[in-house]
């Protein structure tokens, strides 16, 4: 449905920009100097009387601009806009440019009369069941529809703001298709005004004739309430005024200022009236702007939607099997609703190929039978508040429905993001119906991963390989997103020190957003694998804190950078590891190189209190640290440092917590937050003394503290 009318919103997005100008551009014209709600139509007829020889009409306009057509006492024609109070003459009347009526024309009727405006019609029509259909979906993929309005987790630029754009603009946009629907069929399928409550006149003579601006009409109408009024052309009695407000039609009697005839403008007029409103943003410069972004934002989402589907067909197709599924020994089935989930699987499959296994990749809903397999591998997401990704969306029947032959092993591994309160939950349906199959015996516990992380995958990737005697290489390239990959300059690096850590400083290329305790994943020229670095965000540079090893492919090729030297990396946002703003006190652990990270949080903080504990060799090891933690001291931006020496002290991370329990104690009582960054031994022996601590003191656990978000880490 959106591919097959995409043409045609294009066009009309693109007018509707044009068009969103006129009403903006019209409204700041200086030709409303006075309020008409607080002047009487007799009171602008009066002044309009005396300055000219003959009045025509007066109108007034969606942007409250009163024009008037005069003959002039010199007997010259005239329309102008003018002063309500004073009849001036204060400015010509505005012109239709040529850009407007031609963008008016594409936009009503695409050159096609009334042909164009039923297939405009038709498109409105079409664009309100995509943005219908769109809030389903966007309720579908949060939980419910409750949770619409729930924070939107991140999987790539162009579904994250498609999500954003939909739900600003829903209702702008459905606005703006049902009252284009109606605007386009209302000509043709609505009923013409009734006319009714028709009051007679007796014949009144001339004797009688009242001056104009003591009508009772035109002393007690102001002029906010008319449109239009037409003056008599001649002295006939049979000839009247005729009054055009929003709601009536009035003929009135030029002598005495009686109302001969009202007609009533009804439902469909009214509905047409504040439908052209509503559509044009005529007299409204506010609604005209909504108007204006939101043909901005049908533009973006015909783009990303179409960028969406590219990207899924581009993934499908790559699926290149090196066999067919009767002959492979390890299947691999895939569940993904956006596509994200195909490249972990491709990657496997060109690692089990690479093996010289014979593998056969597919969707859940593709589960056939498989006459010489052996393992099974489900790679699944989850969508929404727990439901099947679309093409897993027949799996369980399927799997209910069609025997296997053979006996298999299988592993179910469940992508998604900790963030949505049904993480996995799919996957975990899907390793509960395999195992009460009888041909299906679980080889591995399930695996959950949260947010693509990489490392993760690799982690099950090795855990796998290990069991079926495998050395199993996954080449990142093949799942990280190209587009993601930017060039950085170093702009900076200090030597490398005693303990052979350095830090370097990288300028992006180009615009991008970061934050301190994300991931700058770099890959060495002739490596398939990246490495992942935690980053500090100093003076929008990029801070790496590397420790170099005698064998280390990626630490010797960022030791060998110099100066202006240029490096390819990728940003991979990390948001459990950003620094937490809500809160009082922060305890940073660290050592060596995991400090980096904290720097920059400490640098751009100016509200918490942040307490620093950190691990070293040497005191010789923290010269290349010292600058940025002395300034934090003396600017405040760091509350305390807790520094420990292994080597000159015999000391270690964890001894300074034990030293610090009351600090500890408070930040746990106080909704605080423990962010750890450095080895895993490190990590595990801090996590020890803190599950100690908090245990006796706070009568709470560290799982419950990571439940909670109140223990964070970024280990290695």
């Amino acid at each position: 449905m959106a591919i097959s009318s995409a043409l045609f919103i294009t066009i009309a997005a693109l007018t509707g920009i044009i068009l969103a100008f006129e009403p903006i551009s019209n409204k700041l014209k200086p030709y409303a100097p006075e309020a008409l709600n607080t002047i009487y139509i007799a009171e602008t007829i009066g002044v309009l009387q005396a300055k000219y020889k003959e009045i025509v009409t007066i109108e007034v306009d969606e942007n409250e601009f009163v024009s008037a057509s005069v003959i002039t006492k010199k007997g010259e024609s005239k329309t102008f806009y003018i002063n309500p109070k004073t009849g001036e003459n204060i400015g010509s009347t505005i012109e239709k440019l040529g850009v407007f009526k031609f963008a008016t024309t594409l936009h009503r009727s695409l050159f096609l009369k009334s042909t164009g405006r039923i297939v405009i019609g038709f498109i409105s029509f079409l664009l309100f069941l995509i943005a219908s259909t769109g809030l389903l979906l966007i309720a579908k993929s949060q939980g419910g529809i409750r949770k619409i309005f729930s924070k939107i987790v991140k999987e790539n630029f162009h579904q994250y703001y498609h999500i954003i754009l939909g739900r600003l603009f829903l209702i702008p946009i459905v606005i703006i298709t049902l009252t284009g629907v109606y605007l386009s069929f209302g000509k043709f399928l609505l009923p013409n005004e009734n006319t009714n409550n028709i009051q007679e006149l007796t014949h009144t003579k001339r004797a009688n004739i009242a001056n104009i601006t003591d009508f009772e009409f035109f002393k007690t109408k102001k002029l906010k309430d008319i449109q239009k009024i037409e003056f008599p052309f001649s002295k006939d009695q049979e000839d009247y005024f005729f009054v055009k407000t929003i709601q009536n039609k009035y003929q009135i009697h030029q002598f005495n200022g009686q109302i001969v005839r009202q007609t009533k403008r009804g439902f469909a007029h009214l509905v047409a009236y504040y439908s052209l409103v509503l559509h044009t943003g005529k007299g409204a410069i506010v609604w005209a702007f909504a108007l204006l972004m939101s043909c901005f934002a049908l533009l973006y989402f015909i783009f990303s939607g179409f960028s969406m589907l590219l990207k899924r067909m581009k993934i499908k197709t790559k699926i290149l099997n090196n066999t067919t599924k009767d002959e492979a020994e390890i299947i691999v089935l895939v569940g993904s609703e956006t596509g994200s989930t195909f490249p972990f699987a491709q990657a496997f499959e060109k690692a089990l190929s690479m093996a010289n296994k014979k593998v056969f990749v597919a969707t859940l809903n593709e589960y056939s039978t498989y006459e010489k397999a052996k393992n099974l591998v489900v790679f699944t997401a989850t969508y929404g508040a727990g439901e099947a990704p679309s093409n897993a969306s027949k799996f369980l029947k399927l799997l209910e429905r069609i025997p296997q032959k053979n006996e298999l092993k299988y592993t179910v591994v469940g992508f998604g993001s900790k963030k949505y309160p049904g993480f996995c939950t799919f996957a975990v349906l899907v390793h509960a119906s395999l195992q009460i199959q009888q041909k299906y015996t679980p080889e591995m516990p399930l695996f959950k991963i949260d947010n693509q992380k990489i490392n993760s995958f690799k982690n099950w990737v090795n855990e796998w390989s290990t069991l079926h005697d495998l050395n199993l290489k996954i080449d990142e390239k093949n799942v990280l997103e190209k587009n993601k990959e930017a060039s950085f300059n170093v702009a900076n690096r200090t030597k490398i020190n005693i303990d052979s850590t350095f830090l370097i400083s990288l300028k992006p290329d180009t615009k991008m957003q970061f934050t301190s305790g994300d991931l700058l994943a770099i890959t060495p020229n002739g490596d398939n694998n990246s490495r992942l670095y935690s980053i500090a965000k100093i003076d929008n540079k990029i801070l790496l804190s590397v420790k170099k090893h005698e064998f280390g492919g990626c630490s010797s090729y960022l030791n060998a950078l110099r100066k202006n030297d240029c490096l390819p990396g990728r940003v991979q946002q990390n948001e459990n590891f950003h620094f937490p703003k809500k809160v009082k006190d922060v305890l940073l652990i660290a050592n060596g190189t995991g400090i980096a990270p904290f720097l920059g949080m400490i640098q751009e903080n100016n509200a918490v209190n942040i307490h620093l504990f950190w691990g070293g060799r040497t005191i010789e090891s923290f010269a290349i640290y010292r600058e940025y933690i002395v300034a934090a001291l003396k600017n405040k931006t760091l509350t305390s440092f807790h520094a420990a020496y292994s080597k000159d002290q015999k000391k270690y991370v964890q001894d300074l917590l034990e030293d610090q329990t009351a600090l500890i104690v408070s930040t746990l009582k106080e909704e605080g937050v423990v962010l750890i960054c450095g080895s895993l031994k490190m990590q595990f022996a801090a996590e020890k003394i803190l599950h100690k601590i908090a245990l006796k003191e706070v009568n709470i656990n560290i799982e419950e503290l990571k439940e909670k978000k109140q223990i964070r880490t970024d280990c290695y």
